[in-house]
């Protein structure tokens, strides 16, 4: 819990100066370096989780007590109570690490749909302006040839 707390600020510092940085970003790199994190988060949760399931391991009484084998003590009891907290306390850092990483890589999965979306409308054709632009235009010809026509039988009329 401690290291989520100093890590913190940092993650929210670096994740302003990058999203300053990629805002200029094209969809195909953004998509790129979206799935590359990903990648990166599903190395650490692997990691992470080997090393739960061996705490998970470590914290059984029977391995505490291989453990401390080699360690005289008076109160051996103490000791392996000290060790059972120690491995409690790591296991409860690394779930919160994962928890983490679990939020980290929904974001990043729907951010790389959302990349993946916009990199597709712009392959797909002509952005909405440019329909739009093209739409105003021909309703533009059509009023100028309207009026023509209507010119053109003004003077038919007139002779």
């Amino acid at each position: 819990m401690i290291i989520v707390r100093r890590l913190m600020p940092t993650l929210i510092t670096l994740a302003l100066l990058t999203g300053y940085a990629y805002a200029q970003e094209t969809p195909i790199d953004r998509s790129a370096r979206l799935r590359s994190e990903l990648a990166d988060v599903q190395a650490r949760a692997n990691e992470l989780e080997t090393r739960l399931a061996q705490i998970n391991e470590d914290i059984k009484p029977e391995n505490i007590e291989r453990s401390l084998a080699g360690v005289g003590s008076t109160k051996p009891e103490e000791l392996r109570e000290t060790r059972r907290r120690q491995l409690d306390i790591q296991r409860k850092g690394i779930q919160a690490q994962l928890d983490s990483l679990a939020t980290a890589r929904t974001r990043l999965e729907s951010s790389i749909v959302s990349t993946d979306a916009e990199q597709y409308r712009q392959s797909a054709g002509p952005t909405t302006s440019s329909i739009s632009d093209s739409t105003s235009s021909a309703v533009k010809q059509n009023q100028r040839q309207k009026a023509r026509v209507k010119k053109r039988g003004q003077r038919k009329t007139k002779t």
